[in-house]
């Protein structure tokens, strides 16, 4: 029986465009809250983009993000599945970043996150920037180092920026592998595509056993075929899913800081997630939705609705 606590309101009973919002309109809860350590899932603000090297304003993606998720309901279209009947969902608000000072940002972020876990809750984000993954995984990945399922047109795997600046949105993957909190050989990264510096990063994830797909590959194969593959490489061990915006094709998702054209519509946006089924998740995130690039809000709509495409799936492990 899934419990009315953690219903999220219905729009039959207030319209979406009334009452504060929170993601997809469920109960915001703090640490202290009597319901706290019953929530299975929690879906996690990061306003933070102190890693970013181009264009800013994912800092301020989640309140879009919570804005742009009023309008998902109860139930998935296709699956049936009703995730917030099989797990207790919460939004369990923002972390605060210093805004003028990246590590202390991240020691901000993992220390946010390490309760969450002990608390014995999936953590779903919306970041932020891409460097926002990091301090995650430093929490997610307290027992040992995860698989990936990484959704991107970019591997984050560089090793520094601007004469050893180690930690920028570019460098979370290759930071991550370094302090053992991913297992290369059970990271896949797809979507790759766009001009580069050079083949740096690349040549990394070559030596560490790291798949890359790129975009010409994804396309060439179907998306059904690409995530089987990505489904084998991580297996049945805990998982991470990280999905940057920038995956989308930019007419998609104009609202990120660093378009590249040529890639997937906002359809395989969605089919990816959903083939993301049978995958042992242990966290999740979506970030670089900018909202000043986009001021339809047509991004943070579709970034909520891959969130919940993922959510979905998690709801279908547990299930099963």
């Amino acid at each position: 029986m899934s419990d009315p606590f953690f219903q999220p309101v219905s729009g039959f009973e207030l319209p979406r465009f009334a009452g504060v919002p929170t993601f997809m309109r469920l109960p915001h809860l703090l640490p202290d809250h009597a319901r706290y350590g019953d929530v299975d899932v929690g879906i996690i603000g990061v306003p933070w983009d102190s890693g970013t090297t181009n264009r800013p304003g994912p800092r301020h993606g989640p309140r879009q993000l919570r804005d742009a998720s009023t309008m998902i309901r109860a139930q998935h279209a296709v699956s049936g599945v009703r995730p917030f009947e099989a797990l207790n969902c919460a939004d369990l608000g923002d972390v605060g970043p210093n805004p003028a000072d990246i590590a202390d940002s991240m020691e901000r972020i993992t220390t946010f996150y390490k309760g969450v876990v002990d608390a014995g809750i999936t953590p779903l984000t919306a970041g932020g920037d891409h460097l926002t993954s990091l301090p995650v995984l430093r929490a997610v990945a307290k027992d040992g180092p995860l698989g990936m399922v990484h959704f991107d047109s970019h591997t984050d795997l560089f090793h520094s920026y601007f004469n050893g600046q180690m930690y920028t949105h570019g460098t979370p993957f290759r930071r991550a592998v370094e302090e053992g909190l991913l297992d290369p050989k059970r990271v896949v990264q797809i979507g790759l595509r766009g001009s580069m510096y050079d083949s740096e990063d690349r040549d990394f994830a070559k030596a560490e056993g790291i798949r890359l797909i790129l975009i010409e590959e994804f396309f060439e194969r179907g998306v059904a075929d690409v995530m089987a593959e990505a489904r084998e490489i991580v297996g049945e061990k805990p998982t991470y899913v990280s999905y940057d915006i920038d995956f989308v094709d930019p007419t998609f998702a104009p609202g990120t800081g660093t378009p590249e054209v040529g890639g997937p519509n906002s359809y395989q946006a969605l089919q990816v997630g959903r083939e993301l089924e049978g995958v042992n998740i242990v966290g999740a995130d979506m970030v670089e939705v900018s909202p000043p690039f986009d001021a339809s809000g047509n991004t943070a709509f579709l970034g909520v609705s891959i969130m919940f495409e993922i959510l979905c799936v998690m709801a279908a492990g547990r299930a099963s």
